[in-house]
């Protein structure tokens, strides 16, 4: 297993960002869905835990087929998805990810915001983060991949009309007022061998991008979203809900009815390949199954997340 703690700071007090981070997951995930792929909300409703109180519980289906490396898609059908399990007990969080075609993968993500630059070294109450692996991750300064990059999102130009803070400057984590930290702990485990750290580095290479995105987009969406109640965040992300998931049923059934003309195309699994999927439980039945049809008999079933 492999665990590392994110510290990513921003411009904003922890009480605006409860609305910036419901505000920015709708939107990007809207903008990144489309052709069959991102993000589909199953169910989004009130939760209690017995701890943190009342909250929210959000389940969704993430599409990525295209995102994989090509040693993935080796191994998994056409249609495939993460299922994801969010508990927002703000500002504490839990995310947890999980695939039931690969039952020895999973990721957990815990989540703290506070009101301070990130020095906090035991945030979650247990035991502090070994120094090596504490990771900070800089918003304005830490380099993203070019597709990603908008002018419009980048911090060393932007600047609120709202509340007339902005552009973020070198060193600005310790001289911005008013500074808040999202705190995460992210464990990745993939207990399969030959592909154990390859996988997780991968993952963690993932999810550094993701926070960094995200995190960018949240402070440079500041004038769209502050000033809104929590209820009106939230009749806001029920609408983008509703759009993301169309777009991503759109595009499935666009892709089915392309991918149900395409010629039969099979392929061997050696014997080395069919010793490790056995060892990630997936049965080498099925992957033949999957090779011989363009698409899965029946759906992927997932068994199971907030920036």
């Amino acid at each position: 297993m492999l665990m590392k703690e994110y510290r990513i700071c921003m411009p904003l007090t922890v009480d605006e960002y409860r609305i910036g981070q419901l505000y920015m997951i709708s939107k990007h995930s809207c903008e990144q869905s489309g052709g069959g792929e991102g993000v589909e909300v199953i169910r989004n409703e009130p939760d209690t835990h017995p701890k943190y109180g009342l909250g929210q519980l959000t389940e969704k289906r993430i599409y990525l087929n295209s995102k994989l490396p090509s040693w993935v898609k080796a191994f998994v059908p056409r249609i495939f998805y993460v299922t994801e399990k969010a508990w927002n007990f703000y500002p504490y969080t839990i995310t947890e990810y999980s695939v039931s075609l690969l039952p020895k993968f999973s990721i957990r993500i815990e989540t703290r915001f506070e009101n301070n630059n990130g020095d906090n070294d035991n945030v979650f109450g247990d035991k502090p983060t070994p120094a090596e692996n504490v990771c900070f991750l800089d918003i304005l300064s830490d380099p993203i991949a070019e597709k990603n990059y908008k002018e419009s999102e980048d911090l060393s130009l932007w600047q609120s009309s709202k509340t007339g803070r902005g552009p973020l400057e070198k060193g600005w984590r310790d001289s911005h007022k008013p500074v808040m930290c999202s705190y995460k702990r992210v464990e990745c485990s993939f207990e399969v061998y030959g592909f154990q750290t390859k996988t997780e580095e991968f993952v963690h290479r993932n999810i550094r991008d993701i926070l960094l995105v995200g995190h960018r987009q949240a402070v440079a969406w500041t004038d769209e979203w502050h000033g809104l109640s929590l209820e009106e965040v939230r009749e806001y992300e029920q609408d983008m809900q509703e759009k993301t998931n169309s777009k991503v049923k759109s595009g499935q059934n666009s892709t089915g009815s392309q991918v149900a003309s395409r010629p039969v195309i099979s392929r061997s699994i050696s014997v080395t390949d069919e010793r490790n999927l056995k060892k990630m439980g997936v049965a080498t039945a099925a992957i033949s199954d999957h090779s011989a049809s363009s698409m899965p008999q029946t759906p992927v079933r997932l068994k199971s997340t907030t920036e």
